[in-house]
């Protein structure tokens, strides 16, 4: 049993104890640190029980996808008028299974999904088809505003702490929400000694912009300058290592009163792989929410986890939920089954089997009081705990974690640097294969109470022994409410057991031993007897059956086509830069996360934006606000971002780091891959990665932008080994049989030279699997008239393997109706001699000029192809020399002469800062401004070029005769402009070369010959638009 001491003892740390009448007492250290009181967790803080809500809407059985007809429920209560507790009602699902196909989204106040039963006879969603999405999305709108920003008054504010002193309180108030907000700074990172992990880790040790602590709480009291919130701090404010602030804020888009119960959400999969993961990653998924509940849900076949809490979530409670039969790899960022980032978060009576990382708190700096109550991992693959770096206020409250750890510690490097994964967190009266209870500098954990196999320099209090109370979470709760909103419903341990029993109490508890002891598994089925949820709809509703067939993007946009060589959408020719996208980079800390760079086929499990998995529409709209004409996608130089380290050694597990950069081909459930998980098939494709590009490219068309599919990546077959080392292309890390050696002929045991070899299509076996993929390539895009297909990126390849492809994209695009553009984009002599190559130049749409130019000098920067260099390896063997507007505009037009039929262009590393001269040579998608002159870009359409004018004149000019003329001014201020033959009256609009901005507008008369004179500015660069009136 738990002893306790004297109470009022000032102890060198805070602690538990308990005083004679057996009140659990949470002792205070010299300077006011104590145990945070965790009772706070949960739904409504823990003070009120989950209400049965009335039935508004009932959904009977339906043949097909239910998807529409379950969410056209769903929003049609949410047209009703909340109850004045805040409640709409409840969409019912009848008994039987429901097929699914996309996602269901909760996204206002008051609306509870409930099924009728989760046994057999009960209500199953069955999510079919490939997407990676949860099944039910919790979700209000992310549209917090920040508002006033106060300082501390104090030096220090203890941990456990509800009240907070102010420098000046006066516009503060009782139910304001607010944020406490506190940065882990240099000086704190260099306390706990994470700078690095050791080695050359110092890239992934701490920052101190990488993230901050942000407890979010509301006030319930002001006096004076001193506020008191609603739940206790679960970090210390020492000014001395951080300087901490209080934020106002306001969030009309966050909801609440939502849930989801009596119901078993379940995943289809792909039964021929036991680690697909072409399918559900998420049962749940919360966010933007607080004040919800999961309850009484089981969850089957998920990859990625049962039930996701984001950070913009807080007050949830997930009850009496089991999670059976996971199926995806067994790696990292898979099987987080019940899985937190939020706040005040409570899973009680949850069960998994085989998954990952059962039951864990993720995310950077996570406040809590986040809590496990009477949780079981049954044959986890790693650890329990927090997947995160400095997660505060955990308590695993009669936890049993059966066969793997769990874990307070410094975890260093793994996990992408997460280094101290646990402060100011308990455990209590629980149990795992091993606890690791570590306290880092500045701060405590606990141990109260625990059966394992130990490590650590944490608290360790009552080690082999049951302690009282049973559990700390509902004692905090009784004490702090006088009575519990409902029964604690804990499992009983039975008999009080002894190691001196008499005659008699052994005949007792022999007895005892015959009788089958109630698991937690059992417990949780019969939640359905102790908590019964109604499910009568007499009064509810009838949704009946809503027909929707799936609309298709495509069908809305418009097509791009070539014209007079020009690329023209139904907006005029197609302007502003080409952007590419990430290779290999990327995390989760904030720091990345405000960085980041658009991305199509990036993957973050369970996390959507950018910088995780990119939302497609935003990355759009990305390029029309900014001005981007196309987004120039290739497959990532690896899966997973260990391999930042540039390492070529076999990953010895498979705790692989997140963000994943998705690969073109599926694993197969077989064999063990380079980075631990399963072996890739190069002819099986990964369905998330091409539907991904193919919606992006649909989305893109409408917006008038391209999407350019790099089909292969070079950089993984040159330079640094360990671009090879885990390539699904690499004989270790596939099925198939490619012919290429293996071992790797790794030169210098450091660098690749296996180019020659991957482009050599004389080897039968590759040559085959490349002609699959590239058909794959240009199969995924038939109907999308605005992709550009090119070879590689990078290409410095051979001739032969050039011809190969197009001779395989020949034959494709003569046995189907495609209408994705074939870009050729390789070194110049490539180039040109696919070029002359009368039968090969027909397949040919779109020329790209990017990896030779004209050099300052007129002399020719252009590495030979074939030769077994990457572009920047070229670079460091010749002299570079320097792009100018003048050479620029001689490349681009020397194609546009000779190949007038085909589109051209420029995309040079420097190809952004000369958008002008390729729009005035007749390139397409020139880097120009954004011009918001009325018909601007359809009247470049229909522009040509002056044949009188080369790269040496003194300005460039585009001519629609007698229609629109536009002038490039560099050297010059003035030009004539003969209109003797074209009546009417024409518009001059002057604009800002730099920056698109209108200058001046004039108005010339036709029947003339009028002199264009740049008005009196500062502008270096200069242009003229003039247009017929």
């Amino acid at each position: 049993m738990f002893s306790f001491k004297n109470s009022f003892a000032q102890n060198s740390f805070p602690t538990i104890t308990k005083d004679k009448t057996g009140k659990v007492i949470r002792t205070q250290d010299k300077v006011g640190n104590q145990i945070p009181d965790f009772s706070f967790a949960g739904y409504r803080a823990g003070e009120y029980a989950i209400p049965d809500i009335a039935v508004k809407a009932f959904v009977p059985p339906i043949a097909g996808d239910a998807t529409a007809t379950i969410q056209a429920a769903i929003d049609y209560v949410a047209t009703l008028k909340a109850d004045k507790n805040g409640f709409r009602g409840v969409v019912l699902l009848d008994k039987g299974t429901y097929n699914v196909s996309g996602a269901l989204w909760i996204k206002e106040n008051g609306i509870v999904l409930r099924g009728s039963g989760t046994g057999n006879n009960g209500t199953t969603i069955l999510a079919t088809g490939t997407s990676r999405g949860a099944i039910v999305n919790i979700s209000g709108t992310n549209n917090q505003v920040l508002k006033e920003k106060f300082q501390l008054a104090a030096d220090y504010t203890p941990l456990g702490s509800t009240s907070i002193s102010l420098k000046n309180a006066n516009t503060i108030k009782k139910g304001d929400h607010i944020l406490i907000s506190t940065p882990i700074s240099q000086k704190w990172i260099d306390s706990l000694e994470m700078k690095d992990f050791g080695g050359e880790t110092g890239w992934i040790g701490w920052k101190k912009d990488d993230f901050v602590i942000r407890a979010d709480r509301e006030v319930t009291q002001v006096q004076g300058n001193t506020i008191t919130i609603d739940a206790p701090i679960t970090n210390a404010l020492n000014e001395k290592l951080s300087s901490s602030e209080v934020v106002v804020y306001n969030w009309s888009g966050r909801i609440n009163n939502v849930g989801v119960e009596n119901i078993t959400l379940k995943s289809d999969f792909d039964t021929t792989n036991p680690k697909d993961e072409q399918h559900r990653w998420y049962g749940i998924s919360i966010q933007n929410t607080e004040d919800a509940w999961v309850r009484q849900v089981n969850f089957e076949q998920f990859a990625g986890g049962a039930v996701s809490i984001l950070k913009s979530a807080k007050r949830i409670t997930v009850e009496d939920c089991m999670s059976l039969n996971p199926v995806s790899e067994i790696a990292a960022f898979r099987r987080n089954t019940f899985y937190t980032e939020g706040q005040q978060t409570l899973f009680q009576r949850c069960y998994s089997e085989y998954g990952y990382n059962d039951f864990v708190v993720g995310g950077y700096a996570t406040a809590g009081p986040n809590v496990f109550l009477q949780c079981q991992s049954y044959l986890p693959y790693s650890f329990s705990g927090s997947i995160g770096s400095w997660a505060t206020g955990m308590l695993f409250d009669v936890v049993l974690i059966d066969g793997n750890a769990l874990s307070f510690k410094n975890l260093g490097q793994d996990g992408r640097g997460i280094g101290w994964n646990a402060a100011n967190s308990v455990i209590w009266e629980t149990s795992a294969s091993k606890i690791d209870n570590f306290s880092p500098p500045t701060a405590d954990n606990w141990a109260f109470g625990v059966w394992a196999q130990w490590a650590g320099n944490g608290h360790w209090n009552e080690v082999n022994s049951h302690i009282n109370p049973r559990s700390l979470y509902y004692a905090l709760l009784e004490q702090r409410l006088v009575k519990l909103p409902v029964p604690s419903q804990i499992l009983d341990l039975g008999s009080e057991p002894t190691s001196s029993p008499t005659i008699e109490q052994a005949k007792f508890l022999t007895a005892e031993s015959y009788k089958k002891q109630t698991t937690l598994k059992e417990w949780i089925e019969q939640a359905a007897t102790r908590n019964p949820i109604a499910i009568d709809f007499a009064k509810a509703k009838r949704i009946t059956e809503i027909k929707s067939a799936p609309e298709s993007i495509a069908d809305k946009t418009d097509k791009i086509e070539i014209k007079n060589g020009l690329l023209i959408g139904n907006k005029g020719l197609l302007t502003g830069e080409i952007i590419d996208i990430p290779w290999w980079r990327g995390s989760y800390r904030e720091s990345d996360i405000v960085t980041a760079r658009p991305h199509v086929t990036r993957f973050a499990p369970g996390h959507y934006g950018l910088g995780y998995t990119d939302n497609l529409d935003e990355t759009v709209q990305f390029l029309v606000d900014n001005n981007k004409a196309s987004l120039d996608h290739n497959y990532g130089l690896w899966y997973e971002q260990r391999m930042a380290d540039h390492e070529r050694i076999r990953r010895m597990d498979a705790d692989v780091w997140a963000p994943f950069y998705e690969q073109p081909f599926d694993r197969t459930g077989q064999g063990t891959a380079w980075d631990h998980l399963s072996k890739y098939d190069l002819t099986r494709f990964n369905t998330w990665y091409w539907d991904r590009l193919k919606t992006f490219a649909d989305l893109a068309a409408q917006q008038n932008k391209i999407l350019m599919n790099e089909q292969y990546f070079q950089h993984n077959i040159l330079e640094a080994g360990a671009h090879w080392s885990s390539s699904p292309w690499r004989p270790a890390n596939n099925v198939n049989h490619t012919g290429l050696p293996e071992p790797p002929p790794y030169i210098g045991d450091k660098r690749i030279f296996i180019a020659e070899q991957f482009y050599d299509i004389k080897n039968e076996n590759i040559r085959k699997l490349h002609q699959g993929f590239i058909e794959k390539s240009l199969e995924n895009f038939d109907n999308n008239a605005n992709v550009l297909q090119l070879t590689s990126a990078e290409y410095t390849g051979p001739l032969s393997f050039m011809q190969f492809w197009m001779d395989v994209t020949a034959n494709y695009k003569k046995a189907h109706k495609s209408e994705s553009k074939i870009a050729l984009s390789a070194t110049k002599d490539v180039q040109d001699a696919i070029l002359n190559d009368a039968k090969r130049a027909a397949t040919v749409d779109v020329i790209d000029i990017r990896y030779w130019y004209y050099k300052e000098d007129g002399s020719l920067y252009a590495p030979q192809g074939g030769v077994n260099l990457a572009p920047r390896q070229h670079a460091r063997q010749m002299k570079v020399g320097k792009e100018t507007d003048a050479q620029v505009y001689r490349a681009v037009r020397e194609y546009r002469d000779k190949y007038s039929n085909k589109a051209v262009i420029y995309s040079t590393p420097g190809a952004n800062r000369f958008g002008w001269p390729v729009l005035m040579a007749g390139g397409s998608l020139a880097a120009i401004p954004k011009i918001v002159v009325p018909g601007f870009h359809d009247a470049l359409a229909n522009m040509k070029t002056v044949s009188a004018e080369n790269y040496n004149s003194s300005f460039w000019t585009l001519e629609d005769k007698g229609e629109a003329y536009l002038y490039y001014f560099q050297n010059e201020t003035q030009a004539k402009l003969d209109l003797s033959d074209y009546k009417g009256t024409f518009e001059v609009y002057w604009i800002n070369a730099e920056n698109g901005n209108q200058i001046a507008k004039e108005v010339i008369q036709g029947k003339s010959v009028a002199t264009l004179k740049a008005p009196d500015g500062k502008e270096s660069k200069i242009v003229a638009y003039i247009k017929k009136k």
